[in-house]
């Protein structure tokens, strides 16, 4: 029921006799039918909120809530630091690695980085633990996705957390606040690609 709908009904409901003047009763119903409605529109408002918020609690009871960041801020490296590590001597160049998707990758990648597959799944996460397995624990490393907004990948904290269960000391993550076409390709920074059915 609308307010105004309820304005009609109790204004009629508290008509007086004829000859009386009813003003004052229907300003104090407007009132009540007022107060009435904001109290409703707040609780619905607060009602809407606990359920929300049980959703999100059952949703991480059962597992299924977004999993923490195996990483921290000072894990991550900018784009530009990064294209300048690149740029320079050959012994401090990091060594990088794509954790994403193929079709991703192959559009435009970080030149020399190879691809593991998106560290999301077991077989691809086996397959970058046995290309790291025999490089010195010191190597610099740096893995990027790139697929969405780094708070919502899939894929890099399970990479950063396994190489670093490995004992790797120097692990970090290209911050792509965006996604690689945006925070990499489309600021200039150096790719290359690699043809459809190639995995490098």
């Amino acid at each position: 029921m609308t307010a105004g709908l309820g304005e009609k009904i109790l204004t009629v409901a508290y008509l007086r006799p004829k000859g009386r003047s009813n003003m004052p009763q229907m300003f104090s119903t407007r009132a009540k039918v007022a107060a009435f409605a904001a109290g409703a529109g707040f609780l619905l408002v607060g009602m809407t909120t606990l359920v929300l918020a049980s959703g999100r609690g059952a949703q991480a009871a059962h597992g299924t809530a977004a999993p923490a960041h195996a990483w921290k801020t000072t894990d991550l490296v900018e784009p530009a630091n990064l294209a300048k590590e690149l740029d320079g001597a050959e012994s401090g160049k990091p060594t990088v690695v794509c954790v994403g998707f193929p079709v991703l990758y192959r559009n435009g990648h970080v030149p020399g980085a190879p691809i593991h597959g998106p560290a999301r799944t077991a077989d691809s996460l086996a397959d970058l633990r046995a290309w790291a397995t025999d490089l010195p624990r010191t190597t610099n490393l740096v893995i990027y996705c790139g697929c969405c907004p780094m708070t919502e990948c899939p894929n890099v904290s399970p990479a950063f957390a396994a190489l670093r269960e490995m004992g790797f000391t120097h692990v970090r993550i290209l911050d792509l606040p965006k996604n690689f076409a945006t925070d990499w390709i489309a600021k200039g920074y150096p790719i290359e690609k690699t043809a459809a059915g190639v995995r490098k």
